[in-house]
């Protein structure tokens, strides 16, 4: 999986692309990618903004202001035209970007505690039975964002460290083989080699997790 740091990257839109969006009145999205995007928006999509425009009512002793990219997207964003391409940072709006693309994220790593679970069902049934064998999702995540395509929209800074991210992954598929595999072998070992978890000695939890993994 790529990272996407959102203090580091600069997203290119197009700037007729994104004036015929701003001037349809019609709500919008911009993808990582830079690209103009309406409903019904694709799940697989990350997005640096959604919005639409909605000018104020002028009265009638009010002068038309003119119209600015700046003041469309606001302060929490950073926008310089550059003849046909339009350059967005987007990261001091991060705490909006979680809630925007958190519906449709594989995983969250954006709190203290870290990645709880993911949102693909049979991802999280692996997840599931791996922990009775104490593996924590800390782990998984980090095998799969070897292992697997996707994207990690974050943001991170060295001084001082800071990370907090979501995991996007292509393809649910390969990831639940990947994962399924690492995990077999995990148990498999622990199984055959840990005296804490011989056969014999399991629990109810681990036997099944272990049944899960193909190994009893």
């Amino acid at each position: 999986m790529k990272k996407f740091n959102l203090f580091n990257e600069i997203i290119v839109a197009n700037k007729s692309e994104l004036l015929n969006a701003i001037n349809s009145s019609k709500e919008f999205s911009i993808t990582i990618d830079g690209k103009v995007e309406f409903a019904p928006y694709n799940e697989k999509s990350i997005y640096i903004y959604r919005g639409k425009n909605t000018p104020a009512p002028l009265s009638a002793m009010s002068m038309p202001k003119p119209f600015s990219l700046g003041d469309f997207f606001g302060a929490n964003y950073q926008v310089v035209e550059d003849g046909e391409r339009i350059l967005i940072k987007a990261f001091s709006n991060w705490q909006e970007l979680i809630a925007l693309n958190m519906p449709h994220a594989s995983y969250d790593d954006t709190t203290a505690d870290g990645v709880a679970e993911f949102s693909n069902k049979k991802l999280e049934e692996i997840g599931w039975h791996i922990t009775e064998f104490n593996i924590r999702y800390r782990e998984l995540v980090e095998v799969l964002e070897e292992h697997c395509e996707g994207v990690v929209l974050c943001i991170e800074q060295e001084e001082p460290y800071q990370f907090s991210g979501l995991g996007f992954l292509s393809d649910d598929e390969e990831a639940q083989k990947v994962l399924f595999e690492y995990c077999q072998n995990i148990a498999r070992e622990k199984l055959q080699n840990d005296e804490d978890f011989a056969p014999d000695m399991l629990d109810d939890d681990q036997e099944e997790a272990a049944q899960f993994f193909q190994l009893l």
